[in-house]
């Protein structure tokens, strides 16, 4: 199977976990969005009565485009579940996630839901976090100066992420600095923590302690994987 079948398959698999009655935080990336697509069908074609809460302009426009109902975060009691994607995870079940730009939308749903399931492809199955460039949102103010404070903690290169040769602008209207530090984010907690502690540093691509579940597509089918507790 190609990349794409891979994680169409991970994608429709998640909605398992999505039941009438629920309230279901909805997550941004090229995997969930085949989440999106199938509960928008469930929606539409088998009367499947659910609350969606997206984490980004881009997926509250797929959302209603599939029919999904949408409502603000601030307006529910909480979510049964969100279902997103992620850039890496470790046996630990720690994240790295942000590869979309929206990790701060996407961290205030996952705090806000009940239960995280992560829909992934094999490649984001690592040993230790860090290949994958940790995103790390920041203040448009002084974004230079948060950049090399965000390097003297990591003691690695960053690199503010642009898009059109202008720097990205996330949906909140802040930038994103990119941490190359290679698969050395062994205690991902204490990183998270260092980083937060810089005034210019809005939010942190490291989810910790939040995913429950992945559900994994390989080359040989989707295979569950549950956090063990």
């Amino acid at each position: 199977m190609d990349v794409e079948a891979l994680k169409k398959e991970a994608g429709e698999a998640a909605c398992a976990y999505v039941r009438s009655g629920m309230n279901v935080g909805l997550g941004t990336g090229s995997t969930v969005k085949y989440t999106i697509l199938e509960l928008g069908r469930l929606v539409r074609e088998e009367g499947l009565n659910i609350v969606g809460v997206p984490t980004s302009i881009a997926t509250k426009t797929l959302a209603t485009e599939v029919g999904i109902p949408l409502a603000d975060l601030d307006d529910l009691s909480g979510l049964d579940v969100v279902i997103d994607g992620t850039d890496e995870f470790d046996p630990s079940f720690q994240l790295i996630k942000g590869g979309g730009a929206a990790l701060l939308r996407e961290k205030v749903v996952a705090q806000a839901s009940k239960r995280m399931v992560v829909v992934a492809d094999e490649r984001k199955r690592v040993n230790v976090l860090g290949a994958f460039p940790l995103p790390i949102e920041v203040t448009p103010f002084s974004h230079n100066t948060t950049r090399r404070n965000i390097e003297s903690v990591l003691g690695c290169k960053v690199v503010m992420r642009e898009e059109s040769g202008v720097l990205l602008q996330t949906d909140n209207g802040n930038h994103i600095a990119d941490a190359h530090t290679g698969a050395s984010i062994t205690d991902p907690e204490k990183t998270e923590t260092a980083l937060l502690a810089l005034a210019g540093v809005v939010q942190v691509g490291l989810f910790n302690n939040m995913c429950d579940v992945v559900v994994l597509a390989s080359s040989t089918g989707v295979k569950i994987l549950e956090k063990n507790v």
